[in-house]
């Protein structure tokens, strides 16, 4: 791996790979990504930076996450008894509430994107404060007291941030004028004061926000399970129709889970177990492994690319649900028997199998090493921009909409039911390689999260790119069925050959839809870290 911190930049780009010895901090947003480099400054681990980091992000970007959304995350540690890598599953739950008869009783086909229905227990505030309690080493309180002076100052909001709250706030404006839900009353009022949403270097605050990341940061997040938050939540449910309660919330909590993982060319890939899709990105690789890869613009990689995540994707949205729930096995779905059978269906022509539609979302993602070797790799999102719309009063809470993943068709494994977790798209990578540990890595965006990871894993691995180029490196996105979009920079070629073999293929030249992605690797020998952050967004990179 050694040739890749040092890799080939064949790609135009606006950054160079960046190179550090005690600390990095890389993700979608400057402020935030300083926010985390501070920490580390004052004798914080990782594990800090990572919370911190994560704070500040629900303050400067609040259109892909918040308090009310989820997170995952994979850390690394480095020595003692923990020594190794450790997963957190901080999704949530259905309320008890809620259930496939009650859904269905509303006239409804499918899950709803907006309103009360596919709000879930949010799961954000109990990962970091869980993660903190394990792993960190400042109080809780120094942790969020940048993200509350960023949400009680106000911010600049930055660029890409600000076209994707534009296009948010039209679409839940234009949903909700067709069909007006009381609980969203407030959602205008804090992202679009006055009817204006904040353009790129202007000044946006929320002293409600402050307020609720204050009530965090001094009760290690209780308040917002079994506290006055929680107790806010519970009323204006009640008031406006919701069916999260206080119940739900006071029993949620975020859950210790093992990584799973494939062998792909000698690297060890890791991702989080079912209940999220990160076993799609193994069965791809372990399409992938079956397959001779030269190099990028061969026509034949790029085709058995494609239908190698097709072929995942197919089986994700099949068997993929809470681990209770599943009648598939992960370890049968990461079988190379499998994969191999599975191989066999790829041909010279392209398949078109149907697990549903894929769709963007909002959710950011961060990554951060410390001098000592220990990383983390973190996710959280609100699902869909703004998520469900939904801002409880007084708070600054914005809800998440992660029920809208689940089905309403009674025979699905991910079919709804009361205090279930859904499928879920947020997914941490890591790599390893001989036991010794390379780095976090992801690419957020909804369906397109295990799309760009595989990519991202193959411009590192069979293509030796470093971290920065395989993030600039232009990205392909399966849509459904045999449609394809290849970003601009793949090239008009490259498009011909896929629609030779059939593939339905259009060049994309609006790059949001094709992830946001952040790497961090560490050289095993000499600690080096090097660092790639997103030309897509607003990304940074801070080190010490």
């Amino acid at each position: 791996m050694l040739d890749r911190l040092s890799g080939a930049t064949p790609y135009p780009s606006r950054r160079s790979p960046t190179y550090a010895r005690r600390g990095m901090v890389s993700t979608t947003q400057p402020l935030a990504a300083q926010v985390g480099r501070d920490i580390l400054s004052r004798g914080g681990n990782a594990v800090d930076a990572a919370v911190a980091t994560a704070a500040a992000l629900t303050v400067v970007e609040p259109t892909s996450n918040g308090l009310g959304g989820d997170a995952f995350a994979l850390v690394w540690i480095a020595d003692g008894a923990d020594r190794g890598l450790h997963g957190l599953d901080g999704s949530g739950k259905a309320p008890r509430g809620l259930s496939l008869d009650s859904v269905r009783k509303l006239g409804h086909e499918q899950m709803p994107l907006r309103g009360w229905l596919p709000v879930m227990v949010p799961g954000c505030p109990a990962a970091w404060a869980e993660l903190s309690r394990r792993f960190g080493k400042l109080p809780f309180a120094d942790l969020l007291a940048p993200a509350i002076a960023l949400a009680e100052q106000g911010f600049p909001v930055s660029p890409t941030i600000a076209e994707q709250w534009r296009r948010g706030v039209t679409q839940i404006t234009d949903a909700l004028a067709a069909a007006p839900l009381p609980e969203t009353d407030h959602f205008l009022s804090m992202f679009a004061p006055e009817g204006q949403v904040p353009r790129a270097g202007e000044l946006w605050r929320s002293t409600d926000l402050a307020r609720t990341l204050e009530a965090l940061a001094t009760t290690q997040c209780e308040s917002f399970y079994r506290g006055e938050l929680a107790r806010q939540m519970d009323d204006f449910s009640r008031q406006t129709g919701g069916g999260l309660g206080g119940d739900d919330l006071a029993h949620y909590q975020a859950e210790w889970v093992t990584p799973i993982s494939t062998r792909y060319r000698g690297f060890d890939v890791w991702e989080l177990p079912p209940n999220g899709q990160g076993v799609v990105v193994l069965m791809a690789l372990n399409l992938m492994e079956g397959f001779d890869v030269d190099h990028r613009d061969n026509p034949d990689v790029l085709h058995h690319q494609l239908e190698a995540m097709k072929l995942a994707y197919c089986d994700g949205m099949a068997h993929i649900t809470q681990p209770s729930d599943m009648r598939t096995r992960v370890e049968d779905l990461l079988s190379l028997t499998y994969a191999d059978q599975r191989r066999t269906l790829i041909g010279e022509r392209a398949l078109a199998p149907f697990p549903g539609t894929p769709a963007s979302g909002g959710t950011v993602y961060l990554a951060t090493a410390d001098a000592d070797g220990n990383m983390v790799s973190f996710i959280q999102s609100n699902y869909h921009d703004f998520g469900a719309a939904v801002v409880v009063p007084d708070t600054g809470i914005l809800l998440q909409n992660r029920g809208s993943a689940f089905s309403l068709d009674p025979q699905h494994v991910n079919v709804l039911a009361p205090g279930k977790k859904t499928f879920h798209t947020i997914i941490p990578g890591f790599l390893t390689q001989a036991g010794q540990p390379l780095g976090p890595f992801g690419v957020m965006g909804a369906f397109m999260q295990p799309q760009g990871q595989m990519q991202a894993v193959m411009n590192m691995v069979d293509f030796a790119l470093n971290p920065q180029a395989a993030l600039d490196a232009p990205r392909w996105q399966w849509f459904g069925g045999r449609r394809v979009g290849l970003e601009a920079g793949y090239g008009a070629h490259l498009a011909n050959a896929m629609a030779a073999r059939g593939h339905e293929v259009f060049l994309d030249h609006d790059r949001i839809p094709y992830g946001r992605g952040q790497i961090i690797l560490r050289d095993p020998h000499s600690g080096v870290l090097c660092g790639g952050c997103e030309p897509r967004a607003d990304a940074a990179i801070a080190v010490l």
